[in-house]
């Protein structure tokens, strides 16, 4: 196969674009529950809350204007240059602030030799801004053609580690203190050189240590690339004309060290390898057990559901919990993926990002392992015919209580509009607000950032000025990051920190409820989800108009449950689990007004 710059490279995963618009000054957007007509009226969630949200593309002033994705694209239109770049929100330096990670892709051996930054690093100075520090965190000089990137505390020694998926040999960070030190192979996650797209860490058994599944697109090199042809000139191909590779399951052994068990956790045989072509991962808990299960996307072929037996081993289900295919028995192009509660049911509801006039996909949970079919119902399917999604995520965009939708676009083929009229390369981002029942409206975008069509792909959310609200982060394929910073100015909200004992440090898996009056909300602790991408771990409760919450309901890992009562709004507070204790965050020595 034919060396990449710099070291070979995980496989980066089938050429999928989204064109997320993202490059407003700010917009208004009308919150919750209304109609799209954005009118005023009383939030169904909180009963009080009627706010104006506004975000605003601060990516310049806030450090980031240097980072631009290098996809190697001069004209061979060789797959896996539409598919990244993903990033993430990460506390690498455990002072409280969310820093920002970009994967910074790669060239061709045989058309460049000029390297590639694979990633940067931003730390978050704590007053609306980031300086790259790459290069004193141990990650410059780092080459790889990477995707995407999932986040925990593997080790369990106190600070975030992360993992990145590259088109040959993925590559494993350890966190000593602030600095990475590349340990992929002496870990034993470097064994195979396949394309990886999206990872997600997770605790399959309830061991205290968190397991690592990867995800894996579809067999190609340089050698057996496939020529593709639109008017004559060679164009990108679809999936569809290459053999996927199965994805990977590793156990973590708890000395630092993964071995692949993907055979005895039920991971093979679910489906022929050559149809495994994974773009997306979200960790859920199907069945409400206390144990993690995985949905896994697939790209033009059915989607996975894998069901934790209680002791780390899986069951293939999705066939028969009908989140396999469309309600015509398709497959779809699924690309990014999230789950949560989105209305008062408790029942988790799946969302999948999909190709353009296939719909986004919108599975809730009735009873008993199965699904029904909301995409028509939550009023999401329609709006999403036209577009082609990859990042999707679900956050509390206005803080009013419930879990609003946000989709990254873009198409994968620059001849797009060409072949079906009125779509476009560049797509702008969608954002549907929840009115509190699982059924979303659309927000307005006829100006501002949410009117910027944009060839997106990674998107990831955080408060990353710790005002409060949920920031969003998105990257363009071949082009810049774009930090949109939201304006809300509330102070209903609850942000709840977890740190594990007995659990895996980094609480992944754990679930938080939150009950105000009448209202119930849930969160999930939890990396992956999105495409390439990864969210800040703690959990955000907006409160709306209430100013505390009744009652605060912790369920970890190890099965331990912890209760707290009327805790005050407009704060974050730091659980250890155990303590029985919530701490509120405080000022730290170094910078005024740290959280940590």
């Amino acid at each position: 196969m034919m060396s990449i710059s710099g070291r070979p490279m995980g496989r980066t995963r089938r050429g999928v674009h989204w064109a997320m618009r993202c490059a407003g000054i700010a917009i208004a957007v009308c919150c919750a529950g209304l109609a799209a007509g954005c009118m005023g009226g009383e939030d169904v969630s909180s009963g009080s809350l009627s706010a104006a949200l506004a975000f605003t593309r601060v990516t310049e002033e806030a450090g980031l204007g240097a980072y631009r994705h290098e996809n190697g694209g001069l004209g061979q239109k060789w797959m896996p240059e539409i598919v990244g770049p993903g990033g993430a929100f990460l506390d690498y330096d455990g002072d409280g602030w969310q820093d920002i990670l970009l994967v910074g892709g790669g060239r061709w051996a045989r058309v460049s030799d000029e390297p590639v930054e694979a990633l940067r690093l931003y730390r978050n100075l704590g007053d609306g801004t980031f300086e790259d520090v790459s290069v004193a965190a141990g990650l410059s000089g780092m080459e790889a053609y990477g995707f995407g990137v999932a986040a925990a505390d593997y080790d369990n020694d106190g600070d975030t580690d992360f993992f990145l998926t590259t088109l040959h040999e993925n590559l494993l960070f350890r966190n000593d203190g602030g600095r990475f030190e590349e340990v992929g192979e002496e870990a034993g996650l470097a064994d195979e050189a396949y394309w990886s797209t999206s990872a997600a860490f997770f605790d399959a058994d309830g061991d205290g240590w968190v397991d690592l599944f990867v995800g894996n697109y579809v067999s190609w090199t340089p050698e057996t690339d496939i020529p593709c042809f639109h008017g004559g000139e060679k164009a990108y191909c679809t999936p569809q004309n290459y053999a996927g590779v199965a994805s990977t399951f590793y156990r973590n052994t708890g000395d630092g060290s993964f071995v692949d068990a993907t055979q005895e956790a039920g991971f093979s045989g679910a489906i022929d390898p050559v149809l495994d072509k994974t773009l997306g991962v979200t960790e859920l808990d199907v069945t409400g057990d206390g144990h993690s299960d995985l949905y896994v996307a697939n790209d033009t072929e059915r989607n996975l559901l894998f069901v934790n037996r209680g002791d780390g081993t899986f069951v293939e289900s999705a066939v028969r919990s009908g989140v396999a295919y469309d309600q015509h028995g398709q497959s779809r192009a699924g690309m990014g993926v999230d789950a949560g509660v989105v209305d008062s049911t408790g029942q988790t509801t799946i969302f999948v990002g999909n190709f353009t006039q296939e719909t986004v996909s919108v599975f809730r949970h009735a009873s008993g392992g199965y699904f029904t079919d909301r995409a028509t119902i939550s009023r999401v399917g329609f709006p999403t015919m036209g577009t082609l999604t990859f990042g999707l995520f679900l956050f509390d965009a206005d803080l009013d209580g419930d879990l609003d939708l946000f989709l990254a676009n873009g198409h994968v083929l620059e001849h797009i509009a060409e072949i079906l009229e009125g779509a476009t390369f560049a797509e702008p981002a969608q954002l549907f607000l929840n009115r509190g029942d699982g059924i979303f409206d659309e927000a307005p975008a006829t100006t501002g950032v949410l009117a910027q069509p944009m060839v997106a792909r990674g998107a990831a959310y955080a408060d990353y000025d710790r005002d409060g609200d949920l920031d969003v982060l998105l990257l363009e394929n071949a082009g810049p990051a774009h930090l949109w910073r939201n304006d809300l100015n509330e102070s209903g909200w609850l942000h709840v920190r977890l740190e594990g004992r007995a659990s895996n440090r980094s609480a992944l898996g754990a679930r938080i409820e939150a009950v105000v009056g009448d209202l119930r909300m849930e969160r999930r602790v939890r990396s992956g989800s999105s495409f390439l991408s990864q969210s800040a771990l703690p959990a955000v409760f907006g409160l709306g108009a209430r100013r505390q919450i009744d009652s605060l309901i912790v369920h970890w890992p190890s099965g331990l449950v912890e209760r707290f009562a009327e805790v005050e709004a407009g704060q974050e507070v730091i659980l250890v689990e155990g303590s029985a204790a919530l701490r509120p965050a405080e000022p730290a020595a170094g910078h005024s007004g740290e959280l940590r």
